[in-house]
C-alpha cells in the first residue's frame, strides 16, 4: 500500500503533465508507472536492502517520486527556454516522448538496489527492461521506433544516473541531476530514525540533514536554478560531493545555475 508522501507525489506528478498538456498516452504510461504492481514491489523491497540491510538513506518509492518530479520540472523549464532534448534535435522523437523516457528511468533507476549498493546502477537496467517494455507495447502498440528510443533513453539514463559512466543524452543528464537534487533532510530521516543517530563519520546522514529545502526554478542566465537551503554549513557536503559532480559528469551542466544558502546568509554560487 502507498504511503500518504507517495500518494501526495504521484498526484504532483500527474497535475504537472496535465498543467504541461501532454499527450494521453503520456498521461496514461505515467499512471501506469506510478500504479503498477511490480514497480511497486520492486521500489519498496530495494528501500529495504537499502534501509534495514545496509543501514543506507532512501532508494526506494518515495525517493524515486521525488527524483521523477524533479526531473519533470527540470524538462519543462529547457523547454521554457526553447531548448530541445536529445530526440527532438535528433529528429528520432519529440517532447513528450523525452519526458515518457525520463520518467521510466526515474521511477525504475533504483531497482538494483534490491541486490545490494554495489553497480545498482548496472543492475538496475536489466532488471528494468522487461518492464520498460512490456508498459510500452501496452501504451504505443507496434509503434517500434518510439518504443526503442524511448526505452533507449532510459536505458541510458538509468545506467548512467550514479554520473561515473558517460552519458550522451540530455536527457540521462537531466535524470542524473534529479537525482542528486533529492537531498532534502526527509530522505535522511529513515536511517536516522531507526538508528537514532547517524553513527560518528557518517556524513552523508549528517550533511543531508543540514539541507532544509532544494528548490528548482528558472535561472537568470541559464534555463535551470538549482538552490539547497542549508542550516547548517555541513549540508555543503551534499552540494560538493554529490550533486556538483553529477552536474558536472552530465549533459545538463550548460544549462544550469547552482546556488548554496545558509539561512540567513547570501547564496553562493557554484555554477
Amino acid at each position: 500500500m502507498k504511503s500518504p508522501k507517495e500518494v501526495s507525489i504521484d498526484a504532483k506528478i500527474i497535475a504537472k503533465l496535465e498543467k504541461m498538456h501532454v499527450s494521453p498516452a503520456l498521461i496514461k504510461v505515467a499512471e501506469t508507472l506510478l500504479n503498477d504492481p511490480e514497480i511497486q514491489a520492486m521500489q519498496e523491497f530495494g528501500n529495504t536492502v537499502s534501509i534495514k540491510r545496509l543501514g543506507f538513506n532512501d532508494h526506494g518509492p518515495v525517493h524515486m517520486r521525488t527524483v521523477a518530479l524533479n526531473a519533470i520540472k527540470m524538462l519543462e523549464l529547457l523547454r521554457q527556454a526553447n531548448v530541445q532534448t536529445s530526440l527532438e534535435r535528433e529528429e528520432t522523437g519529440n517532447f513528450d516522448d523525452s519526458l515518457c523516457a525520463v520518467l521510466f528511468a526515474a521511477l525504475l533507476h533504483d531497482f538494483g538496489m534490491t541486490m545490494g549498493r554495489l553497480d545498482h546502477e548496472q543492475h538496475s537496467t536489466y532488471l528494468s527492461y522487461p518492464i520498460i517494455s512490456r508498459i510500452l507495447h501496452s501504451v504505443y502498440k507496434d509503434d517500434i521506433e518510439r518504443i526503442v528510443a524511448i526505452r533507449s533513453i532510459a536505458m541510458e539514463a538509468i545506467y548512467g544516473h550514479m554520473g561515473n559512466r558517460s552519458i550522451t543524452s540530455l536527457e540521462a543528464g537531466v535524470v542524473q541531476v534529479a537525482d542528486g537534487c533529492d537531498m532534502e533532510k526527509g530522505r535522511a530521516r529513515i536511517p536516522m530514525a531507526i538508528g537514532g543517530a547517524p553513527k560518528v563519520g557518517d556524513i552523508h546522514q549528517y550533511s543531508a540533514h543540514a539541507i532544509e529545502e532544494l528548490r528548482i526554478g528558472a535561472g537568470k542566465e541559464k534555463p535551470i536554478r538549482i538552490e539547497a537551503v542549508m542550516t547548517s554549513e555541513v549540508g555543503l557536503f551534499q552540494i560538493e560531493e554529490v550533486l556538483l559532480g553529477k552536474i558536472h559528469a552530465g549533459t545538463a551542466k550548460p544549462y544550469i545555475e547552482l546556488y548554496a544558502t545558509l539561512k540567513g546568509e547570501e547564496p553562493k554560487r557554484y555554477l
